[in-house]
């Protein structure tokens, strides 16, 4: 039985280092995505800089249409960009209850070899006092005797 108990403990808490693997990548892949968005979003209000700068220095029609269309692929893009941010929450949420579930069920583990373990120990606590119980005994008996 304890060797199953440990063995079910040792699984768990490999089980929960993966997890806290996965949800520590998640997050990261969350992080580069926010970082990714505002890169993007920074090159964009720039380059809308760089056309009104070019745009009192004189454009011409097909310049200006030629710019006109890169704002909107860059607009599409941001679109989605920002469209795959629920799928990047939804994955760390995820991960985290995950994590929470495989904690738990460490716990619960340990709480079991922990008690098992304080089961063990006060049996233990109890054979020894009846040891010396029935040590005393003998002793006193054999002074009674004398």
């Amino acid at each position: 039985m304890e060797n199953a108990l440990e063995f079910l403990l040792e699984q768990a808490q490999e089980d929960e280092e993966k997890a806290v693997l996965a949800l520590n990548s998640a997050r990261q892949e969350l992080e580069s995505y926010y970082r990714q968005v505002s890169q993007i979003e920074q090159y964009r209000l720039d380059y809308c800089h760089q056309m009104i700068d070019r745009g009192k220095a004189g454009l011409t029609a097909s310049q200006y249409g030629h710019l006109n269309r890169f704002l909107t692929q860059l607009d599409e893009t941001l679109a989605k960009q920002r469209g795959a941010e629920q799928h990047f929450i939804d994955q760390v949420e995820n991960c985290q209850e995950h994590w929470l579930e495989v904690r738990k069920t460490r716990r619960s583990y340990e709480w079991l070899r922990d008690k098992k373990l304080a089961e063990k120990q006060q049996a233990e606590l109890k054979r020894e006092q009846k040891q010396l119980d029935e040590f005393t005994t003998i002793q006193y008996a054999r002074k009674a005797r004398f």
